[in-house]
């Protein structure tokens, strides 16, 4: 293995350990929210209001400047002009905490026309909930702020390949919000819920400051190299420039929340809530299935595109998405027959009781339908990134959020129609609306890359249904026939019975991936 695959094969260890730390200090977190709160009208108020911060962040220093920034960043540094990279690092964090700043003093002092007409007019009937919503916006924008600055330093921190760091700074978020509920949440109730997203947000700054001190010590900056913003420059503009698309991008895919969040508040009480829980568990099983995959093979997508390896971009594109697929229809099988138990196990204690439990599993179920595309889509992103593309992903996002409001308006009131509860209508639409994004964006890259190797997927994806479907089959008949177990028996006992269906009968189709792992497995054994 050569020197740099070694170094993305640490860099993507790293990241997948630190992805999935996190996952789990966020699922302790929900436990704990959801043992305190349920699916209370109180927290319908503070995740709407989170909605505002964490769009404020997203629009302007999340994904928009890190694609923008970084490769700008790393073009200096790599260029060997430091001076230029450190300057520009200081435009765009001066600019970014001024624009903060602004945003978050016009948004707080309009924050009771934004949940009355754009974020939560349900809630707005109820002149409490109102009022506790106002109030939880305005206690969370001082977060955006503090992740806006965060965010910059992550940036530079992984252009210098400090990964870890970095990485585990959604941990650390999480447990600031964890503080909040053991020990400030008994004495100011949902408040003191806010101000542990704060306190997240500080600690989620504050673990990169050593790092960031060590760079710029090895680097031998001093004061000179550090300036307000420039807007003639032209390393600035190019950044500006370049967050133009990306920027779009996170504004379409935020409006959709929003507009989830605006019909749901008109719903059963708990709907914004249930939402809420059932994207973050569909979420925790894309993020381990997908993003580990996605973050160790960009590099690799990236020299491909470099030194014109089109085949061999088209051939590790081709495994990555079979490797999705094998991964992610399980998991979807899992979530849809196992989501009860699973809520119940994790969240079914103190105020989360059995209504809470059917709103969460009701959305969860929805949502799960979508993870294979969920997960196909962020690999297929990658790949465009790694092709210096980024408007053709965000045109094609842009229509696909466009009919995900369609269709949750259209479905939401189908679903009430027919007698279901229509927050599962909002859950199908982003389902069905992302699995037309990754359709499209699959077509548009087989078309630039002159083929996928179709066949390659296909004779993956067959094996992968088949196995999928033997396991749906065994998992619905031990729930009907222990439907009297308690879910701690149940979800334990169902996921192992599900896993053995699954890969054994990937072991009897042969699928190659399978014997990689257990001939991987067998040789480490032989060696110890």
């Amino acid at each position: 293995m050569t020197n740099s695959n070694q170094q993305i094969a640490r860099a993507a260890g790293t990241v997948m350990f630190a992805i999935l730390l996190g996952q789990i200090t966020g699922l302790i977190r929900g436990v704990l929210v959801a043992q305190t709160f349920g699916a209370s009208p109180e927290l319908d108020s503070f995740f709407a209001a989170n909605r505002v911060s964490e769009t404020l962040f997203l629009l302007v220093a999340g994904g928009a400047l890190g694609s923008a920034f970084i490769p700008t960043f790393t073009g200096l540094l790599a260029k060997d002009e430091k001076n230029s990279a450190w300057r520009l690092a200081s435009s765009i964090a001066n600019a970014l905490v001024l624009i903060l700043i602004f945003l978050a003093l016009l948004i707080g002092f309009f924050a009771p026309q934004i949940v009355r007409f754009g974020l939560a007019p349900g809630l707005a009937d109820d002149p409490q909930l109102f009022s506790l919503t106002v109030t939880l916006l305005r206690i969370q924008l001082i977060s955006a702020v503090l992740f806006g600055i965060g965010g910059l330093i992550v940036g530079i921190l992984n252009a210098h390949q400090i990964f870890l760091i970095p990485a585990l700074t959604p941990a650390l978020y999480q447990l600031g919000i964890i503080f909040g509920v053991l020990f400030l949440v008994p004495s100011m109730g949902v408040y003191g819920l806010a101000w542990g997203v704060v306190l997240g947000a500080v600690f989620y700054l504050v673990i990169q400051i050593p790092s960031l001190m060590k760079v710029i010590a090895k680097q031998q900056l001093s004061i000179t190299n550090f300036h307000l913003p420039n807007f003639k420059d032209s390393n600035f503009k190019q950044v500006i420039l370049l967050m133009g698309p990306r920027l779009l991008g996170v504004a379409i895919v935020q409006l959709n929340f929003w507009v989830n969040t605006w019909l749901a508040s008109q719903m059963q009480s708990g709907s914004v809530t249930g939402l809420y829980y059932g994207f973050s568990l569909m979420l925790m099983a894309q993020a381990v299935i997908a993003q580990s995959v996605a973050i160790a093979a960009m590099p690799t997508f990236s020299a491909q595109h470099a030194l014109g390896q089109q085949d061999a971009m088209r051939s590790s594109l081709a495994s990555s998405l079979r490797g999705i697929i094998l991964l992610a229809l399980p998991a979807s099988v899992g979530l849809i027959l196992l989501r009860e138990p699973i809520i119940s196990l994790l969240y079914q204690r103190g105020e989360f009781d059995s209504n809470s439990v059917q709103l969460v599993s009701w959305a969860l179920l929805w949502y799960a339908v979508g993870l294979v595309g969920h997960a196909m889509m962020e690999v297929l992103t990658r790949a465009f990134y790694a092709q210096q593309d980024t408007k053709t992903p965000v045109i094609i996002g842009v229509i696909a959020m466009g009919l995900n409001v369609l269709f949750s308006v259209l479905f939401s009131k189908w679903f009430a129609s027919i007698g279901w509860l229509p927050l599962g209508g909002l859950a199908f639409a982003n389902s069905l609306a992302t699995a037309i994004e990754a359709t499209v964006l699959f077509i548009v890259m087989r078309k630039r890359l002159n083929g996928i190797e179709g066949n390659h997927i296909l004779r993956g994806a067959i094996p992968a249904l088949i196995a999928a479907s033997a396991m749906a089959l065994a998992l619905f008949y031990f729930l009907v026939y222990g439907k009297n177990l308690t879910v701690w028996f149940l979800v334990p006992i169902g996921v192992l019975i599900g896993g053995i269906i699954y890969f054994a009968m990937l072991f009897i189709l042969r699928v190659p991936e399978l014997s990689y792992i257990v001939n991987g497995v067998m040789r480490r054994l032989k060696r110890n």
